[in-house]
Order: structure tokens, then C-alpha cells, then sequence
């Protein structure tokens, strides 16, 4: 993650603060994901029976997605020089508004809503976030993201 001092990020409030490299949704990511969480429907895990859908092959579970953005967070959000730990505090307003076919790129796109001082030592950061699909006009996702920072 990107160092920089408190001070300093909440001067970006407003601003978009990064863009996570692309990551690739490939077949084998998808059916992992599907065995660790025993989430076997056909269309992630079947190309036969996904080709005969509107979707025309397999594609990969929301939750898959929305689960990437800790990877992809790690590239873009600012955290502080004395941090303890940054923790996930939740997600409001998750839309999961495009499917990710197999073999997609995906990546993560950033803004800086708020930082909020909750407890001595404790700060809330709320996020959002897009999940944009290589080449495709509709994102895979959008989502408000909160992270509690330790300092």
C-alpha cells in the first residue's frame, strides 16, 4: 500500500487516489474460488452448460470479484507511515451490475469519500470503488468500502 502521512490523506478526500493494476479472472480462479466456498452453480464452473446461456460461457461469482479488491487495494490506497493495522470495517451499497466472463482483466478504480476520526487511535476510511472490466463500457461492480485504521 501507498505510504503517506494522515494529514496528507485527508487532503484527498474527493479525489480519485488510485487505479489497481489489471488482474485476470481466469477459469482456474473461478473454480477455486467456487471449491472454497462450495458454490458449484454451473454457470462458474460448467463451459457446456454456461455457452447456453445469454452470457455464453462462464463467468465469475460477484463475490469472487468484490473479493479481489483487497489484492487490488493493496496497489492504490493510501494508508499511514505509523499505522498498526488496517482492518475491513464493512461495505455499504455493493451492486454487482456486469458479469466478468472467464478470461477477463479486471481492476479497481478508487475514490476517497471520507476519513473519520472514530476512537483515539482509530480512523474510518469510506472508499469508492469500480471494478472496471478490460474493454467493456459497464463495470463488473460498484461498492462503498470502509477500512478502520489503528494508528
Amino acid at each position: 500500500m501507498p505510504i503517506a502521512p494522515l494529514e496528507e490523506i485527508r487532503t484527498r478526500v474527493g479525489e480519485e487516489i488510485g487505479i489497481s493494476g489489471w488482474l485476470k479472472v481466469d477459469q482456474e480462479r473461478i473454480s477455486a474460488f467456487a471449491e472454497s466456498t462450495e458454490d458449484r452453480q454451473f454457470i462458474h464452473i460448467d463451459p457446456d452448460a454456461a455457452a447456453q446461456t445469454p452470457f455464453g460461457g462462464t463467468i465469475a461469482h460477484g463475490f469472487l470479484t468484490l473479493s479481489l479488491l483487497s489484492r487490488m487495494a493493496a496497489e492504490t490506497m493510501l494508508i499511514p507511515d505509523n499505522v498498526k493495522m488496517v482492518v475491513n470495517y464493512g461495505l455499504d451499497r455493493v451492486r454487482f451490475i456486469a458479469p466478468v466472463p472467464s478470461g477477463s482483466r479486471i481492476r479497481g478504480r478508487f475514490v476517497l469519500d471520507s476519513v473519520d476520526d472514530k476512537a483515539a487511535g482509530q480512523y474510518l476510511l469510506r472508499h469508492s470503488v469500480t471494478v472496471e472490466i478490460e474493454g467493456q463500457e459497464k463495470p463488473a461492480l460498484t461498492a462503498q468500502w470502509l477500512g478502520l485504521l489503528y494508528i
